[in-house]
């Protein structure tokens, strides 16, 4: 088993290019300092706010005028009256926050380091800092474990050192400090959610305390183990943390091989690897991407498969069964307000952040994002539909919280209700790729249902005779009235179309197969067939609204009527007129400047791969790394947003392998000149796929089957051809 290694050579700047370390539901960022260390704790439920009443009379009055205004034509006017007379409609969620930081005081300076390196071995789950200072050796290891949920912290030196160790945070309503033991119980920002956290040290050194913390004198090694635990899962703080503390008495060799193993097997389920070009992995990610930024004519392939790999290291570490699901910084966080409140923002990118875990083999990670839906997205989404819009199902608009909010928020542009439906996708992918009917039973019917009912009971009729929804709005874009007038709802936006479309289809195909309720199954599917289609505009493109409106950002960074191509499969090579059309759309949008965010370009690379435009895929790859990464490959929205990381890793597979169109098509978008191999990707059907190539053509593969079947397979330069596969895998080349 390979291992990758993110090698930086330089203490963090910022907390953003600090390292991180998870277990799906706490977090360690390692910022590596010399003099001082200084180590930033999150806990995935650490929320200021709580539920809220999102009720709100007259809403469903108010949509009905809002339609009325749109039938008649009057778009203009619709959005000025949902200004004018829906601001109590739009509520504000509080913000993710974090737990605090421990301050490792470890040298009087900085003077006399040579060899540092600051590492995470992707493949163990571990992150080292070494240096050499004043002739003696320093090393510190960092892991969380998923197991034991507990982060633990190892300093180890040739020489004797004394380190200060102290706690900081906002809102600490008590903190107490022995001579081994720091115990902080704090506060969230506005609304008294407690939590605590207690880090339990051993060492060879002779602890004491002092004004600032605890003192450690004469200490070779010290180990610092912290939990925490918060009011949001525990009553009793304390107690619960004493017992979980308890795993220390296991001793640091034991913990950390427990954790190795737990967090190796699922890294080493998949594999993907590129002829680098050259030795490149001695130097540091930071001068590799720089490299590329100076150099366009540079290659640095391995820093693909790199890339590819701590998508899945990031996933491991955000979302575990048990945990609640990856937000916008994974569960990693800065301060009491992060940006964008580090919230489950729901128009693309929490679902973004799922969109590789099935192809990478990580599908159970992602029954934290299912148990999160059902839990607390549908009873909440729920109470939104039959309080506010007065009908069946269950909505969600464009972002959630862990407090289960549905409802339309911050502006217009929150009046968006496909959230939930696009998130439904997901659950049906995992079927797709598994083939699981217990979990399609059990833990997707309802939800999909769910969703589905809501556009059921919704959709109205137009003077067209079509089916309509809205209003709504194509996310965060705006578009042109006759007038040249800028508005930002709409009805039927083609996303919608989309969205809801495809959500029918597969809720009635559910049907189909459990035959829990044919008769819904079959009033969705009459439904869909009402819809409007999708259609091509003046310029060629894929309109993105009903109409052919010009917008007033035509390079704006959401392309969401290619929601379609991806992650849905709705425009494909089967729609020849459309797949072209999308293609049209794209390069209007790069040619006015789109791409301009990180999760932007990786949706970008998705969307070229899809196209099988590989020459496009790849440029839009290298611009991620050269205008939206960080030095420590955190995706550069800027600020950071893990999404990109997510959404680049996933773009990167479907570079390699694509399932979507009832075969596995192998390398359909990737450059000529790159040479590698993969293991272990997964591909719709319930296959598990590995295969080596050079100059383009596959020069081995291997294709592994949940249960023995046939499945078509297309290679490059071939036809489409039939292998019957095994589960004891069958080697087709």
């Amino acid at each position: 088993m390979k291992h990758y290694v993110l090698h930086l050579a330089n203490p963090a700047f910022q907390w953003d290019n600090a390292s991180p370390v998870g277990c799906g539901s706490a977090g360690l960022m390692v910022w590596g300092g010399i003099a001082e260390e200084r180590l930033t704790f999150n806990e995935e439920s650490i929320w200021d706010g709580g539920p809220m009443d999102t009720r709100v009379d007259g809403f469903a009055e108010k949509i009905e005028h809002i339609r009325s205004l749109f039938l008649a034509g009057r778009e203009y006017d619709a959005d000025c009256y949902a200004n004018e007379n829906m601001g109590n409609c739009f509520n504000r969620i509080k913000p993710y926050e974090y737990a605090g930081e421990l301050l490792v005081t470890c040298h009087a300076d900085e003077k006399g380091v040579k060899d540092y390196r600051r590492d995470i071995d992707l493949t163990d789950g571990v992150c080292t800092v070494s240096y050499q200072k004043d002739g003696h050796s320093y090393r510190r290891e960092y892991f969380a474990s998923y197991p034991r949920k507990l982060i633990v912290s190892r300093f180890s030196s040739d020489a004797p050192v004394s380190y200060g160790v102290r706690f900081r945070r906002e809102n600490v309503r008590n903190l107490t400090v022995t001579p081994m033991t720091i115990c902080a119980l704090a506060s969230t920002a506005t609304k008294d959610n407690r939590f605590l956290l207690k880090t339990k040290l051993v060492t060879d050194g002779k602890p004491s305390v002092s004004d600032c913390g605890i003192r450690v004198e004469g200490a070779t090694t010290l180990e610092l183990y912290t939990v925490i635990v918060t009011s949001f899962r525990a009553f009793d703080l304390l107690g619960t943390a004493d017992d979980r503390l308890e795993a220390y008495t296991s001793g640091y060799d034991a913990l950390l091989a427990e954790h190795i193993a737990d967090h190796s097997a699922l890294m080493d389920r998949s594999d993907v690897e590129f002829a680098s070009g050259g030795n490149l992995e001695a130097m540091p990610v930071s001068e590799r991407l720089e490299r590329l930024k100076n150099d366009p004519d540079a290659r640095d392939d391995g820093l693909i498969a790199l890339y590819w790999t701590f998508g899945k290291y990031l996933l491991v570490g955000s979302s575990r069964p048990g945990t609640l699901p990856a937000n916008l910084q994974g569960v990693w966080a800065d301060g009491l307000n992060p940006p964008w409140s580090s919230d489950y923002h729901t128009n693309i990118n929490l679902q973004m952040n799922y969109w590789q875990a099935e192809e990478a083999n990580l599908g159970e990670c992602t029954a934290a994002l299912f148990n999160y839906m059902n839990a607390y997205l549908l009873p909440g989404g729920e109470k939104v539909a039959r309080e506010n819009y007065g009908v069946r199902g269950t909505v969600v608009h464009h972002l959630s919280d862990i407090y289960g909010f549905a409802a339309a928020a911050d502006g217009l542009w929150g009046l968006w209700p496909l959230g939930g439906a696009w998130l439904a996708y997901h659950m049906w992918e995992h079927w797709l790729y598994t083939g699981d009917r217990d979990f399609l039973r059990d833990t997707a019917y309802r939800y999909i249902r769910k969703c589905a009912e809501f556009f059921m009971d919704s959709l109205f009729e137009g003077p067209d005779g079509y089916l309509h929804s809205g209003p709504s709005t194509s996310p965060e874009n705006r578009y042109f009235d006759d007038e040249r007038r800028p508005v930002f709802l709409a009805i039927s936006p083609t996303m919608d179309l989309e969205i809801i479309g495809g959500l029918l289809d597969f809720y009635a195909q559910t049907e189909q197969i459990l035959m829990i309720s044919p008769e819904s199954g079959r009033k969705a599917a009459e439904i869909r067939a009402k819809m409007p289609p999708l259609r091509v505009g003046k310029h060629g493109q894929l309109m993105e609204w009903l109409k052919d409106y010009d917008e007033p950002e035509p390079g704006h960074r959401h392309i969401s009527h290619a929601f379609g191509l991806y992650p849905a499969a709705q425009i494909t090579h089967a729609t020849p007129e459309l797949y072209r059309a999308i293609e049209v759309s794209l390069e209007r949008r790069l040619a006015h400047g789109g791409g301009h965010t990180g999760w932007s370009r990786a949706w970008l690379i998705n969307l070229f791969a899809r196209l099988e435009k590989s020459e496009e895929a790849y440029k839009n790859l290298r611009l991620l790394f050269t205008k939206s990464t960080y030095p420590n490959l955190f995706d550069g929205h800027p600020p950071f947003q893990i999404d990109g990381n997510f959404g680049g890793a996933a773009g990167i597979g479907e570079m390699l392998m694509q399932s979507h169109e009832g075969m596995i098509s192998l390398l359909p978008a990737v450059p000529a000149f790159l040479d590698g191999s993969f293991r272990g990707l997964r591909a719709r059907g319930g296959y598990t796929v590995s295969a080596s190539w050079k100059n383009g053509e596959i020069t081995s593969l291997t294709v592994t089957g949940d249960k023995p079947g046939t499945v078509k397979i297309r290679v490059p330069g071939r036809e489409v051809f039939e292998v019957d596969v095994t589960c004891a895998g069958t080697k087709v080349i």
